[in-house]
């Protein structure tokens, strides 16, 4: 029984297309010397056969036949050979086959879970392997398994990777037996075993979708310069064309926004902005900013800011919802941008038509210290201050959250009056 045992790992073991013939050689020989070694003693010479294609194997103990043995590992006397076969004579070389019965029950069982061992080894490193060299590829698999932090997801060969939930979009809803499509994230082994991640928020991940979706890009035709996104809300691509004839972002759109929505669909429905490249950094802010028009910009190089001064109307398409646009843009353009409001005659006559009020009017409910700072971020005026989001004003006016919200109470009061 302990025989069948140990020959169907053989078979189970000559099975794995993925472990070329040398290591399978290899590893079998090794296994089999190694056994050998105790049952026999080191210096025991041996000859191991394997039939990889048949998945059976023969081994042959040599020793050489001596009138008196001084070392039993390697020689054999006249007498116990003539036993055996009497055509034999002192100085020649008597091989022996040994059966596989003679390891003994003990013997075969350590042979089948040495031999089972290594082949476990072999996956692992064949898996570690092969996924190391996929790492930024696109995987489709099946969710076999969802947790609270992680989904395990199996892949066309049932190998178990890991989708963690912080790289999961947002809006991702899983149940066993969904497809999942992600990028492959990182390999690494942990307690000797592999574990693979997928991110479905990578930038990589937008990258490869738009190399599946438009031919020009996978192509070399047009060339991805630089990815950011804020996971299942919105992403900026910057794209380029080395061909004048190929309008990059119309390609990346598609007609009809074809290419584009299939993309967007696998993201959870995430906005997706698509820019054309430049290394003007003015121009691609106004770019990255659109729709929003900019009037003018003031850079500060040494801490790497930019204030951008827009007109009222612009403020909001600018920021974006909850500062996603001004975020992506800051990201794509390697600054950190500020908004401010731009005066201008025209404005302040549709202020005035407005009703607008000045905040130094508020001088009677509002600290004077207040106001001046609203106004060095260019908040002149009552409708200014409640145009801004309250974070935004915050981080900009250095003040603290619950004095913006009961200053923008104050001011909402004048107009609901």
């Amino acid at each position: 029984m302990e025989g069948l045992n140990l020959i169907s790992t053989f078979a189970e073991f000559k099975e794995l297309k993925n472990i070329d013939r040398p290591t399978m050689m290899s590893v079998l020989e090794d296994i089999f010397r190694t056994q050998l070694a105790k049952m026999y003693g080191e210096t025991a010479t041996f000859d191991i056969i394997i039939n990889i294609d048949k998945g059976d194997f023969e081994i042959w103990r040599n020793r050489v036949v001596v009138d008196v043995v001084d070392d039993p590992t390697q020689q054999i006397s006249l007498e116990d050979v003539q036993k055996i076969d009497d055509s034999y004579k002192v100085g020649e070389d008597f091989t022996e086959e040994i059966k596989l019965a003679s390891f003994g029950r003990r013997g075969i069982l350590n042979l089948r879970q040495n031999l089972s061992s290594r082949i476990m080894d072999l996956e692992k490193a064949n898996l570690y392997n092969k996924y190391r060299d996929k790492i930024g590829d696109i995987i489709v698999g099946e969710v076999y398994q969802v947790w609270k932090k992680e989904v395990l997801v199996m892949d066309e060969d049932n190998n178990g990777l890991m989708l963690p939930k912080t790289e999961q979009i947002p809006s991702d809803y899983f149940r066993k037996g969904d497809t999942v499509k992600a990028v492959v994230d990182n390999v690494e082994m942990k307690n000797n075993n592999p574990y693979i991640t997928l991110s479905r928020t990578s930038t990589v991940f937008l990258e490869r979708l738009f190399e599946q979706e438009v031919p020009e890009i996978f192509d070399g035709l047009i060339t991805i310069k630089k990815v950011v996104r804020i996971p299942g809300e919105r992403a900026k691509v910057a794209v380029e064309s080395y061909d004048e004839r190929i309008d990059p972002v119309g390609a990346c759109v598609g007609i009809k926004g074809s290419r584009i929505h299939g993309i967007v669909r696998e993201l959870r429905n995430e906005n997706i902005d698509i820019i054309n490249w430049t290394n003007n950094t003015e121009l691609l802010i106004r770019r990255a900013l659109s729709p929003a028009k900019v009037d003018s910009m003031k850079f500060d190089e040494e801490n790497k800011k930019i204030n951008v001064f827009l007109k009222q109307a612009d403020v909001s398409l600018a920021i974006g919802k909850g500062g996603s646009n001004i975020k992506l843009a800051g990201m794509l353009a390697g600054y950190e941008i500020d908004i401010y409001r731009e005066m201008d005659q025209e404005n302040a006559a549709q202020e005035e038509e407005e009703d607008d009020v000045l905040l130094k009017d508020f001088n009677d409910e509002i600290e004077e210290w207040v106001i001046e700072a609203l106004q060095s971020i260019g908040c002149d005026t009552a409708k200014s201050v409640l145009a801004l989001p309250v974070d935004e004003i915050v981080k900009r006016a250095d003040l603290e959250e619950e004095t913006v919200m009961e200053v923008q109470r104050i001011l909402r009061s004048e107009f609901e009056e």
